[in-house]
């Protein structure tokens, strides 16, 4: 299966991609012909605590958490 990280998308396209309502379908179209077509999951990610919520040094560590995590991914 392949997968498409959303934060690796353009913003819009990221959004277009998450406002789809569960069932709903998504035509991928290229020169006027249907090259894929997408069926939206029931579930969405719940979205991320405001990371300005935290106190400092909580805040730190999941920047830090972060920054690994994205390291990790890249190599």
């Amino acid at each position: 299966m392949k997968r498409i990280d959303l934060d690796d998308l353009p913003p819009r396209l990221a959004k277009a991609l998450t406002d789809l309502e569960a069932g709903e379908e998504l035509l991928l179209v290229q020169g006027g012909e249907i090259v894929a077509r997408l069926l939206a999951a029931g579930s969405r990610p719940r979205p991320a605590e405001p990371i300005e919520d935290l106190p400092e040094a909580e805040r730190m560590k999941e920047v830090m958490e972060q920054f690994n995590a994205m390291i990790h991914d890249e190599f």
